[in-house]
């Protein structure tokens, strides 16, 4: 039996759809784990300085400046999937990372066309930033709109989970490119290898989400809100993307310290070799992958709230103590734990974070509102992590003090899942959807 692209989505496996529908968002994060993890060497071609400090933080503030257009693609691209469907709006999104991917990859260095170099890698990072901006938004939309009842948070935990497998295949890429070519080809020009791997996947990518089919759900809708209502419900519903951002700064700020700052972090502060810590990377990435998925079902069974809270609890009192005891004396094994750890907290919390987000927006906004807090959180915090936890040391001469910037995330979502789920009603409600 031959199905139609518009077709609802019972017509295939459920399995299958997931996949479908989590191949863009690994390349999304696939594209911003690669500069994470290659951050010095980008900062040698495109932003040379006398100053490492300072041709570091350029590098850094440039990962961090494509999340300050995530709010914009929140509500540009978020409403053209709310208004015409989450596959035409997924097809458009992974298009346009695909463009920003290659503009990355192929740009010559400073030194071949000065200037222009590092405003060709700002334009690329602001289209990924754009594109990103709705992609993880309408991906758990549309993994929360297809998942059966009562295991919503199974479903949606899988959002997150295709972005380990990003986290682990770029590390991993990193560790055998480090091996065969070298630490000194790869500082040169091998880290571009990567990027154009990267590229080379999105054919592939685009014919699997090309298949994908729309959500019953929103086939079922028999309105199908303008632009202008979306901007009205965004405006009227403002606590609500305001309280859902500061909850998803838990998530932004740990999963990029865990993940795209670690290499940086540990060759730079810890003095460690590059292949160690992308070892470590892979590590990390794995454990999320296993607990992403096991604190996502566990919500469904023991509620948003309880998991929300116990983990912002665990994040802020042992965060900082965790990174102290690495920095005391640094170690492949110090490090490996201290990351493992911090992937427990951030994948327990994020289980549960992820769907109570698509619960609590108004339905007919649902990506909107869902992609615009995170997007604000990504923007403002998440995204400039890795330049945040260097400034951090630097003005403190802390190399725990990462750690404090973590345990401040934990305290915003701390606060924000007091506020959401203040009364008892609310806790129900999103007990288990």
């Amino acid at each position: 039996m031959t199905t139609s692209a518009s077709s609802p989505v019972r017509q295939e496996s459920k399995a299958r759809t997931v996949f479908r529908v989590t191949s863009g968002n690994f390349l999304e994060m696939y594209d911003f784990m690669v500069y994470g993890y290659y951050a010095s060497d980008i900062a040698r071609t495109y932003f040379p300085n006398n100053d490492p400090f300072a041709s570091l933080m350029l590098s850094l503030s440039v990962f961090g400046a494509g999340f300050l257009m995530r709010p914009l693609g929140a509500i540009i691209l978020g409403a053209y999937i709310d208004h015409h469907g989450r596959r035409k709006g997924l097809i458009l999104t992974l298009l346009l990372m695909a463009i920003g991917t290659a503009l990355v990859a192929v740009i010559p260095g400073y030194q071949t066309i000065g200037y222009l170099a590092p405003l060709l890698v700002l334009m690329g990072r602001l289209l990924q930033g754009f594109s990103a901006g709705v992609e993880l938004g309408g991906v758990s939309v549309y993994l929360s709109e297809m998942a059966t009842k009562g295991n919503k948070g199974f479903y949606c935990s899988w959002q997150s989970g295709s972005q380990q497998v990003a986290v682990i295949f770029a590390a991993l890429l990193g560790v055998v490119l480090h091996y065969g070519l070298g630490d000194a080809t790869m500082d040169a020009w091998g880290w571009r290898l990567p990027f154009i791997i990267g590229c080379l996947i999105v054919p592939f990518l685009f014919m699997i989400r090309r298949s994908l089919q729309e959500t019953e759900e929103f086939l079922a809708r028999k309105h199908r809100p303008s632009i202008g209502e979306i901007l009205r419900s965004m405006a009227s519903n403002w606590s609500i993307v305001i309280a859902g951002m500061m909850m998803v700064v838990m998530t932004t700020v740990s999963f990029y310290l865990i993940t795209a700052y670690t290499p940086t972090f540990g060759k730079n502060v810890l003095k460690m070799s590059a292949i160690a810590t992308l070892v470590v990377t892979v590590c990390i990435g794995v454990s999320n992958l296993i607990w992403l998925p096991v604190m996502g079902a566990l919500s469904d069974r023991v509620g948003r709230r309880p998991m929300l809270l116990t983990f912002t609890a665990l994040t802020i009192v042992t965060s900082y103590p965790a990174m102290q005891w690495l920095t005391a004396d640094p170690s492949f094994s110090r490090l490996l734990m201290v990351e493992l750890w911090l992937s427990f907290l951030y994948a327990s919390y994020n289980g549960a974070m992820v769907v109570a987000l698509t619960e609590v927006m108004p339905a007919d906004v649902r990506t909107v509102g869902f992609s615009l807090a995170y997007s604000l959180a990504t923007a403002l915090f998440g995204g400039f992590t890795p330049a945040i936890s260097t400034w951090l040391i630097h003005v403190t001469g802390n190399k725990a003090a990462p750690g404090l910037w973590m345990s401040a995330a934990a305290v915003c979502g701390l606060v924000a899942t007091l506020v959401l789920f203040r009364t008892p009603e609310s806790r129900q409600q999103y007990k288990a959807a």
